[in-house]
């Protein structure tokens, strides 16, 4: 008997970690594993959370933080900002009709408790929150432009994800080193 019940125990504790981590994603943002994300979801978030990844990082430019995390920030600043310019031509050939704007509008509820959350930190505590939510922020950008770039809607905004996704994946790489080095 206890062998029969093993078993549906381990498959279900199985799965658990997977159903925990997708419940923890903001609303805003698709589930790791979504398959399918529509184009208004898609210029709604990418302009926020561009402009999360900047204004986060200009910030840590200006705090007491290690001198990699400083590097770190001025390539997320030269990065994205070329991103946003990136968006902005691709919105110019898309095909959409959202009325969204390359710069967009404020930053979603979620960018802006992240930037939030910075603001009044300095030093060591910054340091950590700042590798912390850029982690975050690209596990997240990482899960939205590949799927946008596998079954997106729009061509012009598809091929700007895929163009994109080179960077965000070599940022990944860089926060883990970050992450290695101030753990």
């Amino acid at each position: 008997m206890k062998t029969h019940l093993t078993l549906p125990m381990v498959a279900l504790l199985a799965g658990a970690p997977v159903a925990f981590a997708q419940s923890t994603a903001p609303a805003d943002i698709p589930a790791v594993g979504e398959t399918k994300i529509d184009t208004e979801t898609f210029t709604r978030t990418v302009p926020s959370a561009n402009r999360f990844e900047i204004e986060s990082s200009k910030l840590a430019e200006q705090k007491n933080v290690a001198a990699d995390v400083k590097e770190f920030a001025a390539l997320m600043v030269r990065d994205h900002t070329k991103a946003g310019e990136d968006f902005k031509a691709a919105l110019e050939q898309s095909q959409t009709t959202a009325s969204v704007t390359a710069s967009g509008p404020a930053l979603l509820p979620k960018d802006q408790a992240m930037l939030d959350q910075l603001k009044g930190l300095d030093g060591d505590e910054f340091q950590a929150k700042y590798i912390l939510l850029q982690t975050e922020a690209h596990k997240q950008a990482l899960a939205l432009f590949s799927t946008y770039a596998q079954s997106g809607e729009d061509p012009a905004l598809k091929e700007f994800a895929k163009k994109t996704l080179p960077a965000l994946r070599t940022h990944e790489r860089h926060l883990q080193d970050l992450v290695a080095a101030h753990s």
